[in-house]
């Protein structure tokens, strides 16, 4: 009988870089950060991007919300929707060292009635129907230590994404937007979601390009439509004004960065 393959699992590292600490999974490359002072502030821009979603829910309705975390990385998303927001939360990660690191490192809080914690593999963790139709917020961000290409890339993983999703639910994806890869995800989730679900921001100086993927009305309606109409977008200025006040997240600059993926005229994904 053969016996089944046990994934590699790199081994984790942290450096400090004055008041900033990194994780990073046996390479260079940083995997998250956070800041020593301030253990909750969302240190990189593409992470502060990854909380977009926050657009289209009213303010008042977040903490009776949930989100989802698809890789653990340093815990900033985590701890950012446990504390900040107050908002219940499940962690799916892979790599037990990763979850000690983010412990023993970076303040990762412990299991409780906002936070539950889940070692296992994203993709199969996801087919379970227990998970179907009751996350709002699904935030995916998963590199291994290569960081060459999502390791979950295949359309029947965001279909599997989307099939987590409230009806308002809406999906946010961290990738390398300077890398032929990019196209090749972005066409995936096309075909998961829809080319008009695909909202994206350009890509960050480090080339992080954050996507948005919703799957179907947002509280302010279709969200092509809230995003295109002048008066809906007078609208959305005023919950980004909030959200800037409440929980001191660049929103307004958020909205004037976002724009379709696909540009309705061509079939191809819109050009940093």
């Amino acid at each position: 009988m053969k016996a089944a393959s046990v994934p590699y699992l790199p081994d984790v590292q942290f450096s400090d870089e004055g008041r900033i600490r990194h994780l990073h999974l046996d390479s260079i490359w940083i995997q998250g950060s956070m800041d020593l002072r301030d253990p909750v502030r969302l240190v990189h821009e593409y992470v502060q991007r990854m909380m977009a979603w926050l657009l289209f829910v009213e303010p008042d309705s977040v903490q009776r919300r949930r989100a989802m975390q698809l890789g653990l990385g340093a815990g900033s998303l985590t701890k950012f929707c446990v504390k900040v927001l107050r908002m219940p939360t499940t962690v799916i990660e892979l790599n037990p060292g990763v979850l000690n690191a983010c412990r023993g490192w970076f303040h990762l809080p412990e299991p409780g009635p906002l936070l539950e914690i889940v070692l296992a593999d994203a993709e199969r963790e996801i087919d379970d129907p227990k998970w179907w139709g009751t996350v709002d917020a699904l935030q995916v961000d998963l590199y291994d230590h290569e960081a060459a290409a999502p390791v979950l890339d295949s359309v029947a993983f965001y279909a599997g994404c989307r099939r987590l999703l409230t009806e308002q639910g809406c999906m946010t994806v961290n990738l390398f937007g300077r890398r032929a890869s990019f196209h090749q995800s972005v066409a995936r989730m096309a075909e998961a979601f829809g080319r008009s679900a695909l909202w994206r921001f350009k890509a960050t100086r480090e080339g992080n390009t954050v996507v948005l993927a919703f799957n179907g009305a947002t509280g302010g309606g279709d969200p092509g439509a809230v995003l295109r109409e002048r008066t809906a977008r007078v609208a959305l200025s005023a919950r980004a004004e909030a959200i800037e006040a409440r929980w001191g997240l660049p929103a307004l600059k958020w909205l004037k960065g976002l724009e379709p993926v696909f540009d309705t005229e061509t079939p191809s994904p819109q050009k940093d």
